[in-house]
């Protein structure tokens, strides 16, 4: 079964749900998403959300901490718009139903690593799947969104579809929907639609260790690549400082680490060594309130020179009920691991959280293919710079995304879009899912070679080696992807791969440290490299 509509949403985090739900004000709209509703990266933010609501707060200090943050790569501009545009984006939250914690009537706003002021407003410690739960509630309240689970979208429908047109530029290419696998029957659709917003969240999953769910395999960043869109900033992976060690044990953390979140170092947290000794006194005045780059790789030199597996976080020495009381989910899940964090300390490590470049947007959210919008950890806005400021990833989703659904809604009046006869999927003459065994080792060696040689610390000759590993599992995946019916893991293989090199081209460009690239062959920060790293497929 095939599809018309006005406007794909791709993708069901906080970017696509909030884009959907604008949108729908004056288009119909479809939106996929890979797994059920809930499942994203959103549903696991437990932070919260950076905006300036104190009186004693300013937009100018949330500007700064956001450009320190970013190490000279933030975008001004679009920082200003963000921050500016903030309030008003938690007030549109609040109306759909969110619920902020509140004490005595006021939000309670936290202080994280980075900030100079007390900004987030958090539901607790499960920020992100209050906002998911009204969202979702609002979206199945439009009657013009229609929303299909377990699709996962395989490319996108450009002039490259038809028999014709086939050597046009980037510039001159139309973005018309996207071709999708329904997982559940095996079968591949057409969704056509006259404007698409990608909103597919991370790429986690591209390491060993993420605090990212099964399902962000980074399928927006590797269709926009084949697509010849502009991508950019791709080496700054930012790794959370710290994700709970051993929470693989748990049958729900199989793929993923469970995160402990930035508002316990902002509780007062303290990092220790497993002989019980602070050290961050060491790397920065801050100390745990350092921004995340520099705590993580602290983390990791510590674990390295000791040949420790994990390090300690203490809470210890606050009051019980407050603990329980303000971090009730990490508390909850710990003990089933048998710690009690109101009276033992935390075991941690540093985990791939988060992606601070990807597919290139102005500010209205429009990528540099015609039709194709996006918003969301799969775009670079120019917001997070070389390092993203804690909690201000929600933000820049909702701001974007607002923006977006304003762009779109424009477009559809300007162009009148008129969708081409693009042919059905066709896989005539393919084989049977028989080599899943091939895949299943593809994508543990992906995640082993990233881990091993792209991850906190870098090294020209690692990231070499693991080029030459990626292209070897490229040309093994490709030949098998093309002779084969397509499934789910052979399309995440495929995706994973594209970033795993994207990731490693935009390192070897980037000659300095700086952010979350870090490098040993170039130590210092270079200011002749104050500028994005733009990669652009041109073989699509």
């Amino acid at each position: 079964m095939n599809y018309k509509t006005d406007v794909l949403v791709i993708g069901s985090g906080i970017a696509g749900l909030f884009a959907a739900l604008k949108i729908s004000e004056f288009a119909e709209v479809i939106l996929i998403t890979k797994k059920d509703k809930t499942e994203s990266n959103t549903n696991y933010a437990q932070g919260g959300i950076a905006s300036v609501i104190d009186s004693n707060d300013s937009f100018e200090k949330h500007i700064q901490d956001t450009l320190i943050a970013g190490a000279g790569l933030c975008h001004r501009d679009t920082v200003e718009m963000m921050v500016k545009e903030g309030p008003e984006r938690i007030k549109d939250l609040i109306n759909i139903g969110t619920k902020f914690t509140e004490i005595n009537g006021k939000f309670d706003l936290v202080k994280e690593g980075g900030h100079s002021h007390s900004r987030i407003l958090h539901a607790k410690d499960l920020t992100g799947q209050e906002i998911e739960r009204a969202l979702i509630n609002s979206v199945n309240q439009r009657s013009n969104i229609i929303l299909l689970e377990n699709y996962t979208a395989i490319d996108f429908l450009t002039e490259h579809n038809l028999r014709k047109n086939k050597n046009l530029t980037i510039e001159n290419k139309n973005c018309y929907g996207v071709y999708a696998l329904n997982s559940q029957t095996n079968e591949v659709v057409k969704i056509q639609s006259k404007a698409t917003l990608l909103a597919s969240g991370g790429l986690g999953q591209v390491y060993l260790h993420t605090t990212n769910p099964k399902i962000a395999t980074g399928d927006g960043f590797a269709m926009a690549y084949r697509a010849g869109v502009k991508i950019a900033n791709m080496e700054f992976i930012q790794f959370h400082p710290t994700a709970l060690f051993g929470s693989s044990s748990l049958p729900e953390f199989e793929s993923r680490s469970f995160l402990i979140s930035e508002a316990v170092r902002g509780f007062g947290g303290i990092l220790r060594t497993k002989d019980g000794n602070a050290f961050m006194e060491k790397y920065d005045p801050r100390k745990e309130l350092a921004p995340r780059d520099i705590v993580a790789r602290a983390i990791d030199n510590e674990l390295k020179k000791r040949g420790d597996e994990f390090i300690y976080l203490d809470i210890t020495f606050k009051d019980k009920n407050e603990i329980i009381e303000r971090f009730p989910n990490i508390y909850n899940t710990c003990l089933r691991l048998g710690i009690d964090i109101t009276t033992e300390f935390i075991p941690v490590v540093p985990s791939a959280h988060y992606v601070c470049g990807g597919v290139m947007v102005d500010k209205n959210a429009q990528t540099s293919l015609n039709g194709l919008y996006a918003c969301g950890e799969v775009t670079m806005t120019g917001v997070h710079g070389a390092n993203r400021l804690a909690s201000n990833s929600l933000l820049e989703a909702v701001v974007y995304s607002d923006r977006a659904a304003k762009s779109i809604k424009q477009f559809l009046e300007d162009k009148r879009v008129k969708l081409p006869e693009i042919p059905d999927w066709d896989d005539s003459g393919t084989l049977t899912q028989d080599e899943r065994v091939l895949v299943t080792h593809t994508i543990k060696e992906v995640k082993h070679t990233m881990w091993d040689y792209v991850g906190i610390v870098r090294s020209n000759q690692r990231l070499q080696r693991a080029k030459t590993r990626i292209f070897y599992l490229y040309q093994e995946n490709e030949s098998l992807y093309k002779k084969t019916k397509i499934y789910n893991d052979i399309l995440e293989a495929r995706n994973l791969i594209a970033c795993a090199y994207i990731i490693i081209k935009s390192a070897e460009m980037r000659k300095e440290s700086r952010g979350l690239h870090y490098t040993i062959d170039y130590p210092n920060t270079d200011d002749n490299y104050l500028s994005d790293t733009i990669i652009q497929n041109r073989t699509y």
